[in-house]
């Protein structure tokens, strides 16, 4: 293995890692009260219904998917305990651990997972829509078998990168009967993972405690787990340095703070642990507004913004210019040939306003537009500003609309009341995990991080299906590269920042980071030294 790369070594700043050897070492302790920060509250906690890195900080400790990541980024077993595929990828089938029970008592079996896949993943999961859109049923021969038939293949290295994030199996007794969505459940979770839920008192904060029947022998270590609710960030970084927080994931400290805590030898502030969940940052345009619908208002906007300029100046190590959807990480995807970009350029900005009609009126000022942005982090308030500030240089008035996560989500992707938005695009390990769904059309409508835009392209869903169900690996890749170039020409949306989560731990934290998306994962083997 090789040494931290330079960004990490910013990060880490004087504070040297524990080594690794004397770590494995220790034996862990038991007990102790793991304290966290929950920078964003979310309208469920239910990891079937909503994928997104601040349900599974709570709900991937209380609900278990059939699938995680081991150290070294591979699928390991969670709820299933092996599987087998057909050579033509139409059937995928899962043989699922035994002895394991619900929180409440009940057994868990292939009936929950085959509810769970068609009536939650397939209708309703924001991405699992798009990636289940051509399961025809989960069969279930025994309690502890689950055949997954597809209409077209499905390749089983994608079903495999999915089931981590999109894997989230819950109990059919309990949702099977009134509105899922509104299901009680959704907010007091019940789950087979190593915590149990006791209690959400919105504004304050979450309590799970340890699941004494857990299947996995000896563990949880710890007592418990509680998410405090921080929105003010400065005051997140001071509960850090005071000790009644531990853990702060997915860069919701500020920038600066994460960089003066990683100095400080009591934190590790690093972006291990997060490899599984690059993102990249978002530019939306609704297709509803004319103006938008005109591809040359939406190069200029993007011709009008210094991207280079804006990460040196405010993200510095933490990000670095994106080149499309799919991000260099990627190494399965990631396109080899250069893909269209749009350079900061206000000649050409302003020629391509003018060209689509919209001269300069009153003031130099062609016309207005409201921007969202989301309130996941502190670099997406930045890149706001900064879009607002660069419009208006080529004669487009902002208005930043800024609004909290249940009124973003809402007014963006349910009542499509928006002319831009920004936010984070998650990358997970497959461009059909929870990228194309970015892109093609048909998601439902107030489902999140999916194709809202008013935008349809039969063309690019012809792409997009074609190379999801591809099981011959070269040819993906091909076809992936057509998806980039083609998104990048038509550029419905922009991702022009690439960046990868940074966690603040205190070193007390023992096994913290020790898989790819550790921060969404369960935590059994996560201990407290003293």
């Amino acid at each position: 293995m090789t040494g931290p790369t330079r960004r990490e070594t910013f990060l880490l700043g004087a504070a040297a890692m524990i080594p690794a050897s004397a770590m494995a070492q220790e034996t862990p302790r038991r007990g102790g009260v793991l304290t966290v920060h929950f920078a964003t509250e979310q309208r469920i906690l239910n990891p079937s219904l909503q994928a997104s890195t601040g349900v599974y900080i709570v709900g991937g400790k209380i609900q278990e998917a059939l699938l995680d990541l081991d150290a070294q980024g591979n699928p390991v077993g969670v709820l299933a305990e092996s599987w087998e595929s057909a050579p033509d990828g139409l059937t995928h089938t899962f043989r699922l651990r035994r002895g394991v029970t619900w929180h409440d008592g009940k057994p868990f079996t292939s009936a929950d997972v085959q509810f769970t896949a068609m009536e939650m993943w397939k209708k309703i999961l924001n991405y699992g829509t798009t990636l289940q859109q051509f399961l025809e049923a989960v069969e279930t021969p025994d309690a502890h078998t689950a055949v997954f038939r597809y209409s077209r293949p499905m390749p089983q290295g994608l079903l495999l990168r999915a089931m981590p994030d999109l894997g989230y199996v819950s109990p059919k007794h309990i949702f099977e009967t009134g509105d899922i969505r509104q299901n009680p459940a959704n907010t007091a979770p019940i789950g087979t993972g190593p915590f149990k839920f006791v209690q959400y008192e919105r504004g304050q904060h979450i309590i799970a405690e340890r699941n004494p029947n857990y299947w996995r022998n000896n563990m949880p270590y710890l007592d418990r787990v509680v998410w405090r609710v921080v929105g003010d960030r400065a005051a997140a970084a001071a509960q850090m340095e005071s000790g009644q927080l531990l853990f702060s994931p997915y860069s919701a400290l500020s920038i600066a703070d994460m960089q003066r805590l990683g100095r400080d030898p009591r934190f590790e502030s690093t972006t291990r642990g997060n490899e599984g969940n690059v993102r990249t940052n978002t530019l939306e345009f609704n297709f509803r507004n004319p103006i938008l619908a005109d591809i040359r208002v939406r190069k200029a906007i993007a011709h009008s913004l210094n991207v280079p300029f804006f990460i040196e100046n405010f993200l510095g190590p933490f990000a670095k210019p994106g080149t499309g959807p799919i991000p260099s990480v990627s190494t399965d995807y990631y396109p080899t040939t250069p893909m269209p970009q749009y350079g900061f350029d206000v000649a050409a900005a302003n020629r391509l306003l003018d060209e689509a009609g919209h001269r300069r009126g009153a003031g130099g000022v062609r016309f207005s537009l409201r921007l969202n942005p989301a309130p996941w982090g502190e670099d997406i308030a930045l890149w706001a500003t900064f879009i607002q500030q660069s419009l208006s240089q080529v004669g487009i008035r902002v208005e930043v609309v800024r609004l909290d996560a249940a009124g973003f989500l809402r007014t963006v992707y349910n009542d499509w009341n928006f002319d831009l938005a920004s936010g984070w695009h998650q990358y997970r390990s497959d461009p059909a995990v929870s990228t194309t769904v970015w892109y093609r059309s048909g998601s439902p409508r107030g489902a999140p991080w999916t194709n809202q835009w008013g935008w349809t392209d039969a063309n690019i869903d012809g792409i997009i299906d074609n190379a999801a169900t591809e099981v011959d690996p070269v040819k993906r890749k091909a076809l992936y590269a057509d998806f980039v170039r083609s998104v990048q020409t038509e550029l419905p949306l922009w991702m022009p920042i690439e960046q990868i989560f940074v966690s603040v731990f205190n070193r007390r934290i023992r096994n913290a980071g020790n898989n790819p998306r550790w921060a969404s994962s369960s935590w059994h083997d996560t201990w407290l030294a003293s």
